[in-house]
C-alpha cells in the first residue's frame, strides 16, 4: 500500500489476456495493413511458452495458424494473379477467410472460450 492506494501487481494470466487481445487487434489491422500480422505472430511465438497450460494457449495457436495459413494462401495466389487473374479471386477468398478467423477468435476470446 502506498499513499492510501493499493498497488495491484498484474498476474501472468492478466498479461496473457491482454496480449491475446492485442494480437487480435493487430490481426484485424493486418487486413488493411499486412505488416501488423508479422508483429502479431512474433508476439505469439515469444510468449507461447508463458501461455502453455493456460486458457490463452488455444488462442495463441489459433492466431498462429491463421497467420501461416493466410500467408500460404497469399503465396499460392500471388503467382496466379499475374498468370491467370484467378489469383485475385483466391486472394479475396483468403482475405475473407482471415476476417472470419479473426472475428471467430475474438468472439471466443470475449466469451472466455477456448478454440480448437
Amino acid at each position: 500500500m502506498r499513499d492510501g492506494y493499493i498497488e495491484r501487481v498484474p498476474r501472468e494470466e492478466d498479461t496473457l489476456r491482454t496480449l491475446t487481445l492485442v494480437v487480435y487487434i493487430l490481426q484485424a489491422c493486418s487486413l488493411l495493413v499486412g505488416v501488423t500480422a508479422i508483429v502479431a505472430v512474433i508476439i505469439n511465438y515469444v510468449k507461447l511458452d508463458d501461455a502453455r497450460g493456460t486458457r490463452w494457449e488455444s488462442h495463441f495457436r489459433w492466431q498462429m495458424r491463421t497467420f501461416w495459413w493466410a500467408l500460404a494462401g497469399y503465396a499460392i495466389s500471388a503467382p496466379l494473379l499475374f498468370l491467370f487473374g484467378l489469383g485475385a479471386v483466391m486472394m479475396f477468398g483468403v482475405w475473407v477467410w482471415s476476417i472470419y478467423r479473426v472475428v471467430k477468435g475474438y468472439l471466443a476470446f470475449n466469451d472466455g472460450k477456448d478454440l480448437p
